[in-house]
């Protein structure tokens, strides 16, 4: 069976991840995904799970060799997995709220393991057949509450310095892959305000043109990164494209 692309959705059981997986498997592409607790019931010829626990370095390693099985190369990687609250910590409103397990966990999360994902990408990108309009792509999922000249109302804390701290990581390694790897794309997207778990609580004040299905939002992000070229590596995009100030 010819494949359009070979994907990698890390957290592939999430709300948007799984969206993202099932849009891909309709454009027939090959999908590797990463579910951390044990594998989901999907099931396709053109989808393969893998385990991945991104707060764990030794799992991220062990999910690549296990990747590699499947394929050499990937084209299009994207990073889903995201931490906003727990069943025992919300976001902070204040700064008295602030627990410093919980920041640390945000930071390991949001910022650390797209890091520790990249550290073993790099040799799969290298095997990718690219060229400069048609790039191997890293997207990361950020928010667009992690840009600080937007930040007009303040709170969580844990989670708007996490995503800035993404951002500036994603930044990072555009610049050093520029130098050291052709043809690569490291973009960081803004999905909307998408119905999952992870915005439930925080729904309340999202009218209703504003709050994503996570069918909808997938099938935004997968239009993006069908548009990029290997020009734009570095930038931080909106589900429609359009660029968020840092």
């Amino acid at each position: 069976m010819t494949f359009q692309k070979t994907c990698l959705v890390i957290g592939g059981t999430g709300g948007i991840g799984a969206a993202i997986v099932n849009e891909l498997i309709h454009r027939g592409d090959l999908v590797i995904a990463t579910y951390h607790y044990k594998p989901p019931i999907l099931k396709s010829q053109n989808l393969h799970w893998v385990a991945m626990d991104v707060s764990d370095e030794n799992s991220i390693q062990d999910a690549f060799i296990a990747i590699n099985q499947i394929s050499e190369h990937l084209d299009w990687v994207i990073n889903a997995v995201g931490l906003l609250h727990t069943n025992h910590q919300q976001p902070e409103k204040a700064l008295s709220q602030i627990d410093a397990n919980f920041f640390i966990k945000n930071m390991q999360i949001n910022a650390l393991a797209s890091l520790l994902i990249a550290k073993q990408l790099k040799p799969f990108f290298t095997k990718s057949v690219k060229n400069e309009q048609h790039p191997a792509i890293f997207a990361t999922i950020s928010a667009r509450v992690g840009s600080i000249s937007d930040n007009q109302l303040g709170g969580w804390y844990s989670y708007r310095m996490s995503k800035a701290a993404l951002n500036m990581g994603m930044k990072n390694l555009s610049l050093e892959w520029q130098r050291s790897l052709k043809n690569v794309c490291v973009v960081v997207l803004q999905p909307g305000t998408v119905d999952t778990s992870l915005s439930k609580p925080f729904q309340g004040g999202v009218s209703e043109d504003k709050l994503f299905s996570a069918e909808f939002s997938a099938k935004q992000l997968i239009a993006v990164l069908a548009t990029l070229n290997a020009s734009q590596s570095g930038s931080f995009l909106d589900w429609s494209g359009k660029s968020i100030a840092w």
